[in-house]
């Protein structure tokens, strides 16, 4: 269909493909909010779980880890656990990422924005 048309064939292929991946990253862009990753700390005695976009769903702490003298220490705890979590986040993220842009011909370590 566009054969013959030099310059303008590759643009228009150009064209679609930039359509293509505008599309795949809007529907990643939602299913982000459905995929669920899980960070801990304290050897699973404190669990965080956030979606791949970063929001904290849930706090899961183990009733254990409650005495009054380690207040500091379970406040520790449930930080390790949210940053482990909201790591685990940023690298889910960026690995179904790569999965769009290894496809559309890309460098797999190009950072695109969410």
């Amino acid at each position: 269909m566009l054969k013959g048309l030099g310059a303008m064939g590759d643009m228009a292929k150009m064209m679609k493909a930039a359509k293509e991946m505008q599309e795949k990253m809007a529907s990643l862009q939602e299913d982000m909010h459905a995929i669920t990753v899980t960070g801990e700390s304290g050897a699973g005695l404190v669990k965080a779980t956030a979606t791949a976009k970063g929001e904290l769903k849930t706090l899961d702490i183990d009733p254990s880890i409650f005495s009054g003298d380690d207040k500091e220490v379970v406040e520790d705890l449930i930080l390790a656990a949210i940053k482990d979590a909201q790591q685990k986040a940023n690298e889910r993220a960026q690995s179904e990422m790569s999965k769009i842009t290894e496809g559309m011909g890309l460098p797999a370590d190009m950072k695109l924005p969410f």
